[in-house]
């Protein structure tokens, strides 16, 4: 970790932090667009030139990729590059720095924090949800934006202060790439500071200048969990010492400061409202009401019989209601909230339903309301629980307003219930999981065999891009495919670096068959979810390639072997994946594995495989279906990752106690090029050889004898 401060640049006038910069003019993508490079990007409209500098200048420099070592010396990255070129920037955010700073004037704040989420605490959030990526220019799906206003500057017209953005070892790279000269980057577990410890440092020292002035750090209650808030404000209390004469406070402040400033720089994006779908129990296999009892019973068991409980997370609501949307892409859930208790059901959303949903809702006794319409009702309701003496029972992931407006004092704050209950899947969810892997893994099949015959036997010209998109035009062919599940990360040679690299769709890299192809992409269907990565070479990989994609491979294999005792959570298998890329010095900076939902979020809490403190809490059950992922970077030259979707299974009853392990239910091959077959063991290769002989099994059934994808699937299940 960085034993020093992260140096902060100030953020004057436009034209001397131009002139420092190199950047003589803004970044104008088209004639007359009003647009941010930040939109532009979200919207796959931005050039990759900064990928394209980054490698013309390592082949000009960069090592012989074809050392065979496997040690940890060199260019390999735990993340990937923070080595870019800072001579040409797209972005320029000093003037709406300056519009923030402004208005941060009017409510008195020294800071503004700026979150990623939207008020459910969504993880991918619509466009209109996006003023992290706004305000910064910084895409990525996770970080914040912390802004100060320079309070010993009085001059009142042109504000200064310092802006930092946060992020973890996923996006360092990507975030070096897209922030401009007004922004320093905050690594997450490298910097000797958190950007909560900052903000409050900032606002501590501030106060100090001003003889003990309060200083004020502000932020939209709706985007910020009531968690974090008291977390935030035990920080304050513990970092400024009274003696110092300091004053700090984290206040709410309802208007947000982004949405007052957005539409002088870019049309604002509206806010997806769209039909909902609702599941048939071939899909769900558990009905509403069955749902509803069960987590009554729960609550009523934990609570007391007086409680209800406000479910926030988007995801649970279309989970318990059986019902889906497709407001958030690539999410197929809805903007709502849910009120549930012994007498009603309310769900408060604006999404139109149709007749048949409508009859489904009143059939169910599920009351619906306009979706501002929670925060009054919310009052009320808390009022009426009250004087029944019963609790109301708030998520942890609830937001800071959503507590603000339940202001008795019976509120209780827990884990969501339904958040546990959605991670089991049961029979039906499982078997529809089985199908998907099935369909996505013919879907595959018939990629990677297009992209090698096309790259290799036709020497055709295909950008990372047209990849892509190809692969989603082939999954579209198959019945209930409803989406991809995420933004597909089509990545050749060193962009496989970049962990959530994504390619644009102008100017993305044509892919290189003498070097590392990663994909990984996932579909919804309306069976399941999928999450799959495979890394593979079409030509002649180096000794290198070879040797680090076993280790990986290794790590993989490892995981799904494992038996362990009911009780085990994702912090104690961790260590299994990496144990073989630690012996040679190498790791990578992201978790092994997180939850998968039913053709819910890809990302599905509250299980996962890492190193989370949070995970200790939520021990793996059966019914789970969580995704081993393990990869190692190196940086400016190539990327590997192998991801399979895992359920959780009980072991056969034995001696020993109760055991669970692991089913691997992804149905795409290794690279057979990639492995070398000296570094493993014998159980290793029956272990592989086993699962490609049942996806030959599962898959060529779908395909057609003798075409390219038949002959490419038996290629790739042949016996080591």
């Amino acid at each position: 970790m960085s034993a020093t401060r992260p140096s902060v640049s100030y953020a004057g006038g436009d034209a001397g932090l131009r002139a420092a910069s190199g950047v003589t003019r803004p970044f104008r993508p088209c004639a007359d667009c009003t647009c941010s490079p930040g939109l532009l990007s979200r919207q796959g409209r931005r050039s990759s030139m900064f990928l394209k500098q980054l490698e013309n200048n390592r082949r000009k420099g960069g090592k012989d990729a074809r050392a065979s070592t496997l040690s940890g010396s060199g260019n390999e990255s735990i993340y990937s590059s923070d080595s870019l070129c800072r001579t040409t920037r797209e972005i320029n955010t000093s003037e709406r720095l300056l519009k923030l700073r402004l208005e941060m004037i009017k409510h008195d704040l020294c800071c503004y924090i700026v979150p990623s989420e939207d008020e459910h605490q969504s993880e991918y959030v619509s466009l209109a949800d996006q003023r992290r990526a706004f305000i910064s220019g910084f895409t990525g799906s996770a970080g914040v934006a912390c802004i100060t206003r320079n309070l010993l500057n009085f001059n009142e017209k042109h504000p200064d202060g310092k802006s930092v953005l946060s992020t973890d070892g996923r996006y360092f790279n990507q975030a070096s790439q897209e922030l401009d000269f007004n922004w320093s980057l905050l690594k997450q577990g490298e910097d000797s500071l958190t950007w909560q410890q900052w903000c409050i440092k900032e606002a501590e020292d501030m106060s100090q200048g001003l003889g003990g002035k309060v200083a004020r750090i502000g932020v939209d209650p709706r985007l910020i969990s009531y968690e974090q808030v008291r977390n935030f404000n035990s920080l304050i209390e513990g970092n400024v010492s009274a003696a110092s004469g300091a004053k700090v406070e984290l206040v709410p402040v309802e208007q947000n400061l982004i949405d007052a400033i957005w539409s002088e720089f870019e049309v604002v994006p509206d806010r997806n409202c769209n039909q909902l779908l609702l599941l048939s129990a071939d899909f769900h296999g558990e009905p509403f009401e069955e749902k509803r009892q069960r987590l009554l019973k729960d609550i009523h068991k934990t609570y007391g019989e007086s409680s209800s409980l406000v479910v926030v997370a988007l995801d649970e609501i279309c989970w318990l209601l059986n019902l889906r949307g497709s407001d958030i892409e690539y999410n197929p859930v809805f903007y709502s909230y849910l009120l549930i208790d012994d007498e009603s059901t309310t769900l408060f959303t604006d999404n139109p339903t149709g007749d048949e949903i409508d009859t489904y809702l009143k059939e169910n006794k599920v009351e619906v309301r306009p979706y501002k319409d929670v925060w009054n009702h919310l009052q009320g309701h808390a009022a009426k629980s009250e004087s029944k003496k019963g609790s109301i029972l708030i998520p942890d992931n609830s937001s800071w307003q959503l507590v603000l407006q339940v202001t008795s004092q019976n509120y209780k704050q827990i884990h969501s219930p339904v958040d546990l209950f959605k991670s089991v899947k049961n029979s039906t969810e499982i078997r529809n999981a089985h199908a998907a892997q099935v369909k996505d893994g013919v879907c595959l099949a018939q990629f990677f065999a297009w992209l090698e015959d096309q790259l290799v036997f036709s020497e055709a010209l295909i950008d990372e891009y047209r990849a892509a998109e190809k692969l989603t035009s082939i999954r579209k062919t198959q019945k209930n495919f409803m989406g991809n599940s995420f933004e597909t990360i089509s990545s050749t040679g060193p962009n496989a670096a970049v962990i959530h690299y994504a390619p644009p769709m102008e100017g993305s890299s044509m892919i290189d068959p003498s070097k590392i192809y990663l994909c990984d992409s996932g579909s919804q269907f309306k069976e399941g979810t999928t999450d799959i990565t495979r890394t593979i070479h079409m030509t002649t990989p180096t000794q290198q390639e070879i040797d680090h994609y076993t280790l990986v491979l290794k790590g993989n294999l490892a995981v799904e072997r494992l038996v362990f005792p009911e009780g085990t959570t994702g912090i104690h298998i961790d260590a299994i994946a990496r144990q073989f890329l630690w012996s040679h010095g190498l790791d990578y900076k992201h978790g092994t594995g997180h939850g998968i939902g039913s053709f819910l979020n890809v990302h599905e809490g509250p299980i996962g495989i890492g190193q989370r403190g949070s995970l200790i809490k939520f021990p793996l059950q059966p019914g789970n279906i969580i995704s081993n992922e393990p990869g190692y970077y190196r940086d400016g030259e190539y990327g590997i990752r192998l991801e399979n979707d895992l359920l959780v299974k009980r072991v056969e009853p034995a001696q020993g106690g109760k055991f669970l392990q692991f089913e691997n239910l992804t149905m795409v091959p290794y690279c057979k090029k990639l492995i070398n077959v000296k570094m493993l063991t014998r159980e290793e290769k029956d272990q592989i050889n086993e699962y490609h002989k049942r996806i030959w099994h599962s898959i060529v059934p779908f395909l057609q004898p003798r075409s390219v994808p038949f002959k490419w699937l038996k290629r790739e299940t042949a016996a080591l």
